[in-house]
């Protein structure tokens, strides 16, 4: 167990990397997360039949007659919840503690890719079910896939398997979440855990006093804490909260409104008011750019492993989230209520009236909210970038909140 122990962890570690605010343990948590999931869904595995007829009636069964069947379907689902909100506060963590720079920018990629695994495997699960939240969740997303031009349609169907959302969708998903996925997210872990190590562990700042201690017991006790912690608390909820299931899909009945899963309602709320070229295509395509690029821009006075590189980096990221949460928000309303160019230009191309006129509604004010901060306080490039990110990460989850919260029927914005 020590020499184990010892291929995660080098033998001695540095103890500004063990306290708890340097990475919150969020690296570990995801780790521990994902081998719940594994367990808990190979014993799912054991009641659920992937087919259209038996689903939903495997999961009632699993539910009512399998002692510990809802717990365990209890913990399945909120883990995977869990798992969800920790890779982003990890992958948070990380860039704002700028430790995606030169030996530990492969690692980043590597990090992206994972987190796209995380929502891609959530995803898959989601159909599972076959309630009418999820079959209808499924439609949506798939529905929104299909605006890509020229590969959209096609994607799609692959993704189904079919025209619609039926019982070839569900094998697939099936296949990739319970088979596929979990091979792969074991092949990027390794590799993750690795390319840590090769970096040297937790990125710290430079600093002249440099005191190391024994892995074992300083590091893994507090490891065992937190585990039992996270194990402890997951069990106690999953005891009284139960994992939503509805009545049995039928594709004859829509609800209103139908939602897409709730990580992806940001998109869905931006589709709502840009034409789909740059709702489906512009942003999404320009926003993962720019994610795989950020350890590779041309930064100045970078400083490793200090939290948002500088005061001035704090203050200006603080600032950009707050401004445009609260610019999307208002954005959103105006476009809903008041702003309403498709009908006052109605001769212009949509792609102009509702994709280019909204998509400079928000980037001019943002743009000259940067070069405010820029020419103000002589803000070098790293702290822009940072407010870039801040702000991009900031009216995603503007836009979540707006969509789980504030949409009602017909996805009326409603307080």
């Amino acid at each position: 167990m020590k020499k184990f122990i010892l291929h995660l962890h080098p033998k001695k570690i540095d103890t500004r990397a063990i306290k708890f605010t340097r990475t919150f343990g969020l690296g570990g948590i995801l780790a521990l997360l994902f081998v719940i999931l594994f367990f808990t869904g190979l014993i799912l595995r054991f009641s659920y039949i992937p087919t259209v007829e038996h689903a939903y009636d495997s999961v009632l069964g699993l539910k009512n007659n399998t002692i510990f069947g809802q717990f365990i379907r209890n913990l399945h689902h909120l883990s995977a919840k869990l798992m969800v909100v920790v890779s982003f506060l990890h992958l948070i963590r990380v860039y704002y503690s700028q430790s995606i720079f030169i030996k530990r920018a492969e690692n980043w990629i590597y990090g992206l890719f994972l987190f796209f695994l995380v929502l891609a495997s959530s995803f898959t699960g989601y159909l599972l079910p076959w309630d009418q939240l999820a079959y209808w969740a499924i439609t949506v997303i798939t529905q929104i896939v299909e605006y890509i031009p020229l590969v959209g349609k096609s994607l799609a169907y692959t993704l189904r398997g079919s025209n619609t959302v039926d019982g070839n969708t569900l094998i697939n998903f099936y296949t990739l979440h319970t088979g596929i996925f979990p091979l792969l997210f074991i092949v990027f872990m390794g590799v993750h855990f690795w390319l840590v190590r090769k970096a040297g562990g937790v990125a710290l700042p430079e600093s002249d006093n440099k005191t190391k201690v024994d892995v074992i017991p300083n590091l893994l006790w507090k490891e065992i804490m937190l585990a039992s912690v996270v194990i402890g608390s997951l069990f106690l909820v999953s005891v009284f909260y139960e994992a939503p299931l509805l009545e049995q899909a039928n594709p004859l009945k829509s609800p209103n409104p139908s939602k897409a899963p709730w990580y992806f309602l940001g998109a869905q709320e931006l589709l709502l008011h840009l034409h789909p070229f740059f709702s489906a295509v512009i942003i999404p395509l320009s926003t993962a750019l720019f994610f795989f690029g950020l350890p590779y821009f041309k930064y100045k006075n970078v400083h490793i492993g200090v939290w948002f590189n500088s005061p001035l980096g704090k203050k200006i990221a603080i600032q950009s989230s707050i401004g445009a949460f609260v610019f999307t928000f208002a954005l959103i309303y105006l476009l809903d209520h008041f702003l309403h160019f498709d009908i006052w230009l109605s001769k212009l191309p949509a792609l102009i009236t509702t994709g280019l006129i909204p998509f400079l509604l928000y980037v001019l004010p943002i743009a000259a909210f940067l070069m405010f901060w820029y020419k103000k306080h002589k803000v070098n490039n790293t702290e822009l970038i940072m407010a870039c990110t801040s702000i991009l990460l900031s009216s995603y989850i503007c836009m979540l909140l707006i969509s789980l919260l504030l949409r009602g029927e017909g996805m009326q914005l409603i307080f």
